[in-house]
């Protein structure tokens, strides 16, 4: 911290800004875009597209020597693209003398391959890990992983920020009735309780079996009192949303009077939109970590933006500041 004061006092604010550079694949260059406004500095640019043989091709077309490079690029639709694209272009940054080189990933896909749950599976998530520290990367920012322990497959720094402070202001102001916290299954249920000491609310939990590989899960017990309340079901992703619209039909069997929904990370695969359309529940809201394409973009989805939270959390980390600072200001 002292020798990041005396740069700041040997340079000043605006030069330490010069030295940040933002760039971004083509996964969500609409937050990057955000993010950029935030922080008042242009977008890097860069070439990043695919051949006809479906080989990546990057091109960083600004220097960066000695740079602080944060390149913008969550792990959502296509996935595989996706991480090529970032190991490719962390690896043109590298060559091109990049000071430090952070992967910004505001969804880690693979998440739920954290560990061995079956005999002869892999561990997909520790590969990733891995497969960033090879490429170059320095440090990474991430947003609300599926599993914490992920951090420490890491042999770099890792900064995981949540969402939930903004999902919580959010419900805050709607001033619900009788509102209680529901965590999605037992996985979540340390970062739901956090939730509704947010929100001053008592903390109910769906008890659920996954069936096998496939993307189906059962709901089996509500655990907890939401008779006469609103439910809210928080969750770290919503994928099928078949797991959460059984869950909406199991609180309101229990006599909820109503269920809204909330998650960081709106995968919204397959038939998703069109269930959350035909269910009961009133409103999911949910950030902008991955872009919604328009069939995604329902009435009932609330789409709160992260930019400004990933724009200050990318300044403390450039100025050497506290991250965890930022969840005691209204300042995210």
């Amino acid at each position: 911290m002292v020798e990041v004061r005396r740069h700041r006092a040997a340079w000043g604010e605006e030069d330490l800004l010069e030295r940040l550079s933002v760039f971004t694949g083509n996964a969500h260059p609409a937050l990057a875009m955000a993010i950029c406004d935030h922080l008042e500095i242009p977008l890097g640019n860069a070439e990043v597209f695919e051949f006809s043989n479906e080989n990546i091709f990057v091109k960083i077309l600004d220097h960066v020597r000695q740079q602080d490079v944060f390149i913008i690029q969550p792990f959502c639709s296509p996935v595989n693209r996706s991480i090529m694209e970032l190991l490719i272009m962390i690896d043109a940054l590298k060559r091109a003398s990049a000071g430090r080189i952070t992967a910004v990933i505001p969804y880690f896909a693979y998440g739920r391959t954290d560990k061995k749950d079956q005999p002869r599976v892999p561990i997909t998530a520790r590969l990733l890990a891995d497969m960033i520290t090879v490429a170059g990367g320095n440090r990474v920012l991430t947003i609300d992983l599926h599993a914490g322990q992920i951090q420490g497959f890491f042999n770099i720094p890792v900064d995981e920020i949540t969402a939930m402070h903004i999902l919580g202001r959010y419900f805050r102001k709607k001033n619900l009735e009788d509102p209680v916290i529901v965590a999605a299954d037992m996985g979540i249920t340390k970062r739901a309780r956090n939730f509704a000491s947010l929100l001053h609310t008592p903390l109910a939990i769906m008890e659920k079996r996954r069936v096998g590989n496939a993307e189906k899960a059962e709901v089996l017990n509500v655990i907890g009192e939401v008779a006469g309340r609103t439910a809210v079901v928080v969750d770290d992703e919503i994928d099928t949303a078949g797991s959460l619209v059984a869950a909406t039909e199991a609180l309101l069997s229990a006599g909820a009077r109503e269920v809204y929904a909330c998650c960081t990370h709106p995968i919204l695969s397959g038939p998703a939109a069109e269930r959350l359309s035909a269910s009961p529940i009133r409103e999911v809201v949910v950030t902008d970590s991955v872009p919604l394409g328009k069939k995604k973009q329902i009435p009932k989805i609330t789409v709160l933006s992260l930019s400004r939270l990933l724009a200050n959390t990318i300044r403390a980390i450039h100025t050497g500041e506290s991250v965890g600072a930022l969840y005691t200001s209204n300042d995210y």
